[in-house]
């Protein structure tokens, strides 16, 4: 009686479940791949561009000629990391889309082994036979949550946003185009590439640590010291542009 007693307490009530939840809004940041989207396209077209023009301007070309191929590296540069953030998040979907009809032709197929690994993934959680033996059950009566649970728990696969390879794309290239234009907009004020340069240095490294704090912030890194790392190789690889020019020019 006792343990009955005990059971009966413990029992979830549905309704005051829902009140719980409904009381209690938790507040999570669900933008992780739109940010990463982002942080992929401004990282590449920051230092990418920069570099491109750092180095043409250390084989002393001039304004136009940097801001000519700074412009078609941006735009070639754009389609292609929008083109590769498309095909990763296609290749994502496809993958899924794989597993999903292999995990239901296994429910149906081999339903005793899909229980068996269900209770194993339980008893990992440290749950007892007696108590995932009613959830194995459970999830036997109901095809489809049992497919969504080992989807999710057994492959750890989330189901993809079916426009996601298309948002990513478009989040990439323009992320892109706003952080290659930033390193050029100098040559189009100052007709000199030699002073130029001087003026996209100093903007492209202050956008860079801007960038890196607010990369580290949004990724749950350190700000400050991914502000110092982003804007570091930034200044690496312009340096090694500038100074490579240099050498080949001479």
């Amino acid at each position: 009686m006792a343990n009955q007693g005990e059971a009966a307490r413990n029992m979830v009530d549905p309704e005051k479940q829902r009140l719980l939840i409904s009381q209690h809004r938790e507040k999570h940041f669900n933008a992780g791949e739109v940010v990463r989207d982002i942080i992929i396209g401004v990282s590449d077209g920051l230092t990418v561009p920069f570099a491109l023009a750092a180095g043409l301007s250390g084989a002393n070309a001039s304004s136009s000629i940097v801001l000519t191929a700074g412009i078609a590296e941006v735009a070639a540069g754009a389609i292609s990391m929008g083109l590769g953030g498309y095909l990763a998040a296609k290749s994502e979907a496809d993958h899924y889309l794989r597993e999903l009809r292999r995990e239901q032709e296994e429910i149906i197929t081999v339903p005793e082994t899909e229980a068996a690994e269900v209770a194993q993934i339980l008893a990992d959680y440290g749950i007892e036979p007696h108590e995932y033996a009613p959830v194995v059950n459970a999830l036997r009566r109901k095809p489809q949550a049992w497919l969504d649970f080992m989807m999710k728990f057994e492959l750890g696969l989330e189901k993809p946003d079916p426009k996601r390879a298309l948002h990513s794309a478009i989040t990439i290239a323009v992320a892109y185009v706003l952080g290659g234009i930033l390193p050029l907009t100098p040559y189009f004020f100052i007709p000199r590439a030699s002073e130029a340069v001087v003026a996209s240095v100093v903007l492209t490294l202050a956008a860079l640590l801007i960038f890196g704090y607010a990369k580290g912030h949004f990724t749950g890194n350190r700000p400050f010291l991914s502000a110092i790392q982003t804007t570091l190789i930034g200044a690496v690889a312009s340096a090694a542009a500038f100074g490579m020019a240099k050498v080949i020019k001479h």
